[in-house]
């Protein structure tokens, strides 16, 4: 049967309805709170934290799925990076619209990745921020590369010659998917529901890849941002291992290169003791 499925490949490159969203004050802090952001303007709700920009976009980084992938497929689909370009923050009041479209893939031995770009504006048609959502298809190959993929964001290995920058230790705790789950919209039961997790195949409830980018986000921040969030300008990562409730988070920053204004670092997050990696490929750029 997977000889007879195929990417339509007519859904490239179209663009979803638009979806609206109204930022509050409220929500803003609820996903703050959800995702222990210490940031005290994330925490009162006065300006959005990085990785709420997900939260007002996340119909239309799912839909552009099942415009191109056969729905035997989507099953299949997993997460693999998230990359946010910021023109602004989010604030609340902000009317967004948001809307998506798949813009390539690449057919690999061991599955399929595919790229989709999602555009965050107001209702003024003010840019607020672009994403490249990276999804897996595990076990499928589309047999060819077709458009375009994200942007690169690749872990330089010589960086590991060099001293970081800063490191920061941080608790993803018992109950967190379940406080992350009603702030971010997503309600997926893995992240919820024991049984279903291990259903699939999984250890048990895991975090919420997007949670654990919040986390990096957070440290980022305040070790080398100035906990300033209107001064980040790009954020990625890929999304390596699954993370537990109960884990305790290692993420490791390195300052990477410096030019018009800008200093890259890069940085890699592990779990378990520093066994895995559960966050690799990171890259923030930060306005000096």
């Amino acid at each position: 049967m997977q000889q007879d499925l195929a990417f339509d490949d007519s859904g490239l490159d179209s663009w979803t309805e638009d979806d609206r969203f109204e930022v509050t004050r409220e929500r803003i802090a609820e996903y703050a709170a959800a995702t222990n952001d210490p940031i005290p303007a994330h925490r009162d709700g006065d300006i959005a934290p990085p990785v709420f920009a997900i939260v007002p976009v996340f119909e239309s980084m799912m839909m552009p799925t099942v415009d191109v992938l056969p729905v035997e497929l989507v099953p299949r689909v997993v997460h693999g990076e998230q990359d946010f370009i910021f023109h602004r923050p989010i604030r609340p009041g902000d009317k967004l619209v948001s809307r998506g479209k798949m813009v390539g893939y690449e057919g690999l031995d061991n599955g399929t990745r595919a790229a989709i770009l999602v555009e965050c504006r107001t209702e003024d048609g003010e840019l607020v921020n672009e994403q490249y959502v990276t999804c897996f298809v595990r076990g499928f190959n589309a047999g060819k590369s077709v458009g375009v993929l994200a942007p690169p964001h690749k872990f330089d290995e010589a960086l590991r010659e060099q001293s970081p920058v800063a490191e920061v230790i941080q608790h993803v705790d018992e109950d967190q998917t379940f406080r992350y789950s009603p702030a971010s919209g997503d309600p997926m039961p893995i992240h919820l529901d024991e049984e279903v997790a291990r259903d699939a195949g999984l250890p048990g409830i895991i975090a919420h890849g997007l949670c654990t980018m919040a986390f990096t986000s957070w440290a980022v921040l305040t070790e080398v941002g100035g906990s300033d969030v209107t001064r980040l300008r790009r954020f990625a990562v890929r999304f390596s291992k699954m993370v537990l409730p109960g884990d305790d988070l290692h993420t490791t920053i390195w300052r990477k290169s410096r030019g018009a204004g800008i200093t890259t670092y890069a940085f890699e997050t592990t779990r378990a003791g520093g066994q895995e990696k559960a966050i690799t490929d990171g890259w923030a750029d930060i306005a000096d």
